[in-house]
């Protein structure tokens, strides 16, 4: 069967479909690839274009009647969360704050804690160098960026997935797969059970996706992809489970 699969180019999805995509377990989907900013993916969704797409766990109450959540696929846990920068050294208010998209989870947990701030969208590959430059006073750092940002003039401002565990006790769900609902459900089903076959053939052959991660990458050097990897792709990844969904409920009631 011929589906469109849209996913991100950062590490945990790459290395999370590898085995599906390039067929190192055995299966009869023709996949159409594509690879696309997670803001690009929200809005893709919000289009109806793909039939399979990451997606952050924000936007999915937008699509929810579209398509629906696979129980594999998911970039959820602990610790993981997406942190607001400054330049180093920087005491006044924070009056504007880069997010990496109005649509993203890491957009609603900033609207959450820091309500009062102007808030301005772009890439998030972006982000770093415009607090950087100054031409915000703060970002969001999604993906790569969050291992990295220490390298430039910046220093953290606060941890907003450990303000999420603090509140919640829960685990930070940021995003999903889903897949569209007039898709056969033998269809879905199979789908799953193969994403999570390959998330587990991932963890048991983690070096035989690695050059495939590695064209993908904005962040190139191994331990950046090894920290990625190993805090975005868990035992969540392969199924949700109910500490899992619950979190997601959570999530997606919040205010």
């Amino acid at each position: 069967m011929k589906l469109s699969l849209h996913i991100s180019p950062c590490p945990n999805d790459t290395f999370a479909f590898d085995a599906l995509i390039n067929h190192r377990i055995k299966h009869d989907f023709d996949l159409s690839v594509e690879y696309h900013d997670i803001e690009e993916l929200n809005e893709g969704v919000l289009r109806g274009e793909p039939d399979i797409s990451k997606i952050s766990y924000a936007v999915y109450p937008l699509v929810a009647d579209r398509y629906r959540l696979l129980d594999s696929g998911s970039a959820l846990g602990r610790g993981n969360g997406q942190l607001l920068v400054r330049r180093k050294g920087e005491t006044g208010k924070i009056h504007t704050v880069a997010s990496p998209g109005r649509n993203t989870t890491a957009n609603a947990l900033l609207m959450r804690y820091f309500p009062d701030v102007e808030v301005r969208q772009m890439l998030f590959s972006e982000i770093a160098e415009a607090v950087e430059l100054g031409k915000t006073d703060a970002g969001v750092l999604i993906h790569e960026g969050r291992f990295v940002y220490e390298r430039r003039n910046l220093e953290l401002v606060a941890d907003l997935g450990k303000m999420w565990e603090t509140e919640t006790n829960l685990p930070l769900p940021l995003g999903a797969i889903i897949i569209k609902r007039d898709i056969d459900e033998e269809t879905i089903s199979k789908f799953d059970k193969l994403l999570a076959q390959s998330v587990r053939f991932a963890f048991d052959n983690p070096h035989l996706s690695r050059s495939f991660v590695k064209q993908h990458a904005q962040e190139l050097e191994d331990d950046v992809i090894e920290k990625h990897i190993s805090l975005f792709v868990n035992d969540f990844t392969i199924s949700l489970g109910e500490e899992g969904r619950r979190a997601v409920e959570r999530l997606l009631t919040i205010e």
